[in-house]
């Protein structure tokens, strides 16, 4: 007669049972990353294309307001009347970021030129604005220095900062 399986392992004694060592499995590879690193990385690489694209439209936006503000100057011969021009265009683009800036007068309106940069308009070669323009010989030491910061603070407000 042939016994059953179960009554042959009852027979067996504990020290006899055939058993083998656990083995873990292997642990995940690095590569390929699971679906989540997967999401992960593609909105880093979005976030990061939309920053450099951003940043890349504001510096040719720049270059091209102070393309404008050169050509606007450059016919202008006379330091007076690029003075006056230099002011037109300023008050212009500061209504941009100040919508009376048209109606401010003296260092209220050197102030709003000056923003956050320091004191180039109010206390520097900038201050030649206020009424070099109106002036026959307007008392510039050096027009190229006023015409440059005029331009860049030309770009910054038409930009929107302060």
């Amino acid at each position: 007669m042939i016994a059953a399986p179960h009554a042959m392992t009852m027979a067996l004694a504990p020290a006899q049972l055939p058993l083998r060592d656990v083995h873990l499995s292997p642990a995940p590879s690095w590569w390929p990353p699971a679906p989540g690193w997967w999401l992960v990385i593609a909105a880093g690489v979005l976030v990061l294309g939309w920053v450099i694209g951003r940043s890349w439209r504001r510096r040719a936006a720049r270059r091209r307001w102070q393309a404008m503000f050169e050509r606007e100057l450059d016919g202008i011969d006379e330091p007076a009347q690029a003075l006056a021009a230099m002011s037109v265009l300023l008050r212009r683009a500061a209504r941009r970021v100040e919508p009376r800036a048209d109606r401010l007068q003296g260092d209220a309106w050197l102030g709003l030129l000056d923003g956050r940069r320091g004191k180039a308009f109010t206390q520097g070669p900038g201050r030649v604005l206020l009424d070099g323009g109106f002036r026959r010989t307007p008392p510039v030491a050096d027009l190229d220095a006023v015409r440059r910061l005029a331009g860049q603070r030309f770009a910054e407000l038409m930009a929107g900062r302060r």
